[in-house]
């Protein structure tokens, strides 16, 4: 057996969350808020608008605070219970079907409708994403920062060194977007 994509899902959309006093989730041993994703947008464009001639640096920024809340997320999702319970069990393949449970996780909680659609263990994955936060950005061009962040933490987390020593070794790169009329977000992700 592998990961079967639609079961984790079911399985783990079915998880019900509740903020605590502080506004935030105190599950798969992280915390995370719950907030409305026209807020990031909103404030991604706000950031962007006020220092134009700052461009690339405020996006190398918007993708790298993704990236290290998602390096740190995702091991907390990885390591939860839960996922020890629903996606554990169908691993067969080590960290290919680990990747695999984090994208159905990714899916099942309304972060991308996102999979693998093609990996080369420790070297390349490609992501593709039929819905992301970004997708309904008012802004132009090529816009999934949060999402570029998430996908190279994800590749750091399977096949770099163990956490919390891999950090930076893959990039990634988007190279289509819903945001900009394709009909999926792609993803790159390869060594630095």
């Amino acid at each position: 057996m592998t990961v079967m994509r639609n079961n984790v899902v079911k399985a783990l959309a079915k998880v019900t969350v509740q903020s605590n006093e502080q506004g935030l989730i105190p599950e798969y041993e992280v915390l995370v808020n719950l907030l409305p994703v026209s807020l990031l947008n909103t404030l991604t464009e706000r950031l962007l608008a006020a220092a134009p001639e700052r461009k690339e640096e405020i996006e190398a920024g918007l993708v790298r605070a993704a990236y290290e809340c998602g390096y740190h997320t995702g091991c907390g999702i990885i390591t939860s219970d839960i996922f020890s319970e629903v996606v554990m069990p169908m691993v067969t393949e080590g960290e290919k079907d680990i990747l695999r449970g984090a994208y159905a996780a990714f899916t099942a909680w309304g972060w991308a409708k996102s999979g693998i659609v093609q990996l080369k263990e420790g070297q390349r994955m490609i992501i593709r994403a039929f819905d992301y936060y970004e997708a309904d950005s008012q802004g132009e061009g090529l816009r999934a920062y949060m999402l570029r962040g998430l996908n190279q933490a994800f590749f750091d987390l399977a096949y770099a060194d163990p956490y919390p020593d891999g950090m930076n070794t893959f990039v990634c790169k988007q190279t289509k977007g819903l945001e900009t009329g394709d009909t999926y977000g792609e993803f790159i992700v390869t060594l630095k």
